[in-house]
């Protein structure tokens, strides 16, 4: 069975307190839910603090061990490795976290369509 909204970005008070749903217009996500996937000021946060928060929220149902057991679950979230590099004119050092988002389908062509999924 295809993973739901539930499974993937939580419902209730798991990991988005208000849960994810969709309307006509499409999905949407409280600012105030991902809080729980580890945001800590949804008013303030960027556009990439935001994608992080839903990636970990993600991670949670979206593992290997759920891939393997339902043919019809076709993302994977996982951990990657950790890394240091510097950065800028100071050389500063940036610690670089990896998640890794695999994406699986039938072989039916070479390019990325969100609708085979």
């Amino acid at each position: 069975m295809e993973p739901n909204l539930g499974q993937v970005f939580g419902t209730g008070t798991s990991r988005l307190a208000s849960g994810a749903t969709t309307t006509t217009t499409g999905l949407f996500i409280p600012d105030s839910a991902l809080v729980t996937a580890g945001l800590s000021s949804p008013s303030t946060a960027t556009a990439e603090g935001h994608l992080v928060a839903l990636l970990l929220a993600a991670k949670t149902y979206l593992t290997q061990e759920n891939f393997d057991a339902n043919t019809d679950q076709s993302l994977i979230v996982a951990n990657g490795f950790s890394s240091f590099t510097t950065r800028g004119t100071n050389n500063d050092s940036y610690r670089q976290d990896q998640l890794t988002v695999s994406i699986s389908r039938l072989d039916t062509g070479s390019t990325i369509n969100p609708s085979d999924y």
